[in-house]
């Protein structure tokens, strides 16, 4: 019989055997929240991620604290044309892109309307005073009791598409959720995240309501204690899985995902802006986007090097891809450098690569193009393709590589690129998100029934035609070379290509590989073998077990760990890919 999957969908950050350190449940957390309140005139801030159910943690904060001044945020923003007009410049008109900009939270409120709120809660009356929503502690500079209600990114993209949730300020309830998620990714959340990394270091509790039936409350204390605990130890974030036009069903069987859905295509397995990560009070399990983690623990998270170069922002992506059963991904490339800084603001762009986890007898990568290709009729006859006048034929123009089990594909920015039918891929890149040009999607509708946004364009702008067979032979197909072996293991060099900046490590083992962090943040996943723990030799931290296709973050702080078999796949060859941040000079 064949064995029952062991990847674990929901992990946790054991952070505290205390359950009493978190409150559930809308009476308890009023509770814990008044006894904080030490004055007679105590004002107490609730600021909300947008996204988050103001209107619910409004009225049942109302209920319970019978605040003798109650005030909601949205009631003071500027009207939803003037928002239009001044996102208009980072939004544009282009379905999924936008520009990333400066802009605050402050930016969308109404001046006059804000200041005659600040003079009322300064001349407030006796008794609880009640600040809700986006920018409430805008309103209350400074209060007796700061609640930072979080959301989880993830959580919001649900609310977004059953239309229970707009943007900031406006009242777009039924817009489409993919232009509703481009103004949140542009704007909203980047305007929230800066307000956030302010009142972070001071906030009293942090609400979670991602799960509406259960709230929770977490002293602030406690969470800043526990998000130092997480970033010394091995951890996993929440991966979440989503059909696409082009799914198939390796994931459902392999991850053990219910079988409702059309298809699994994607899995953000480790996208900390937009996973969520969960921490365990006894058992009580509290979830905060995993951005929070970037945010106020980068230097132990992501190294001196990295933290240096990047930022608070976490730079390696790692995702899943799955077209067994299902159809070839559209055909893409992504922007170069130059052009993400100059088009969009971005930093830098997306290098990436794909490592086949799996894959079909017709498993396939496309990749760099023809030596033949003639970038005229290339162009020519996407432009056909896309006006509907002809189907685009792909193999005269792009390679068309066999992709088997453990094949690494190298795909720096520039490349045009595709996966094929019947392959798994574990895709490693760098993190902008959302920075990919279609050029073609195989003449299918998206699963909304709609064609899906073709950037032809932006793309051929940034084909780069000198990636030919031969060249791309050379440089991006099968560079794997050994570096190192010891008694049970041996270190492979898989990638990536030099104008890359993440390097990866593949290990075989049978027995015990000592890994060491160089002060670098390590993100690693299980290619092979049924189970495997992380275990620090110094004992920094508890054991930690994984499952074949997790994906598991290791903070630049841990220093040196080891990985070995465990449990069922003891006696076994396992295998690991590591991706780090290149730091040599």
């Amino acid at each position: 019989m064949a064995r029952k999957p062991n990847y674990d969908k929901t992990p946790f950050v054991a952070v505290s055997a205390d359950a009493n350190a978190c409150v559930s449940g809308w009476p308890a957390i009023a509770s814990a929240i008044r006894a904080a309140c030490k004055s007679d005139r105590a004002i107490v801030c609730v600021e909300c991620y947008p996204g988050a159910n103001e209107e619910q943690i409004f009225n049942e904060l109302s209920r319970a604290l019978k605040p003798s001044l109650a005030t909601r945020t949205d009631a003071l923003l500027k009207p939803a044309h003037e928002i239009d007009a001044m996102l208009a410049p980072y939004l544009g008109d282009d379905p999924v892109f936008g520009r990333m900009n400066s802009l605050v939270i402050d930016d969308f409120f109404d001046a006059a309307k804000l200041q005659a709120a600040k003079s009322q809660i300064e001349n407030r009356p006796a008794g609880v005073t009640l600040i809700v929503g986006t920018g409430a502690a805008l309103v209350a500079e400074t209060s007796d009791v700061l609640v930072y209600a979080d959301m989880a990114r993830w959580e919001i993209q649900k609310r977004q598409r059953k239309g229970e949730i707009g943007n900031l300020g406006v009242g777009n309830l039924s817009e489409s959720p993919s232009l509703k998620y481009k103004r949140a990714f542009f704007v909203d959340w980047r305007a929230a995240d800066r307000l956030k990394k302010k009142l972070w270091p001071r906030i009293d509790f942090l609400l979670d309501t991602n799960d509406p039936s259960r709230p929770k409350l977490v002293a602030g204390d406690t969470l800043r204690a526990a998000l130092r605990q997480a970033a010394h130890r091995p951890f996993r974030v929440v991966p979440y899985f989503d059909p696409g036009p082009w799914g198939g069903h390796w994931m459902e069987r392999v991850c053990d995902l219910p079988t409702g859905e059309p298809n699994y295509a994607w899995c953000f397995d480790c996208v900390p802006e937009e996973n969520s990560l969960v921490l365990g009070f006894g058992g009580e399990r509290v979830e905060i986007p995993a951005i929070d983690l970037v945010f106020f623990q980068p230097r132990e998270l992501l190294g001196d090097a990295v933290h240096g170069r990047f930022g608070a922002e976490f730079p390696i992506r790692f995702d899943f891809l799955d077209t067994m059963g299902g159809g070839n991904l559209s055909l893409q490339v992504h922007p170069l450098t130059e052009y993400i800084q100059r088009k969009f603001g971005m930093n830098y762009t997306q290098d990436e690569s794909y490592y086949l986890l799996d894959a079909g007898p017709e498993g396939t990568v496309y990749l760099g193009l023809l030596d033949d290709a003639d970038p005229q009729a290339l162009a020519a006859e996407l432009r056909k393709a896309q006006n509907g006048e002809i189907a685009f034929d792909a193999d005269r123009f792009v390679n068309r590589f066999p992709a088997a089990k453990h094949d690494h594909f190298l795909i720096p920015a520039g490349t045009i690129h595709c996966s094929g039918a019947e392959s798994m891929v574990l895709e490693i890149s760098a993190t902008p998100y959302i920075f990919t040009f279609k050029l073609w999607d195989w003449g299918r509708l998206g699963l909304n029934g709609l064609p899906r946004p073709i950037h032809l364009d932006h793309g051929l702008a940034n084909i780069q035609w000198d990636r030919r067979t031969e060249w791309v032979k050379k440089n991006l197909v099968g560079q794997t070379s050994l570096v190192i072996d010891g008694k049970g293991w041996r270190e492979e060099r898989t990638g990536l290509h030099e104008r890359e900046f993440i390097e990866t490590r593949r290990h075989w083992f049978t027995g015990t590989v000592p890994h060491d962090t160089y002060g670098t943040v390590n993100v690693l996943n299980l290619v092979q073998g049924e189970e495997a723990v992380v275990e620090s030799p110094e004992g920094k931290f508890d054991p930690f077990v994984v499952h074949y296709a997790e994906t598991f973050i290791v903070p630049a702080s841990v220093g040196k760990y080891t990985i070995r078999p465990s449990g069922a796949a003891i006696g076994t060859e396992c295998a690991t890919i590591k991706a780090f941040v290149r730091t040599d000079p």
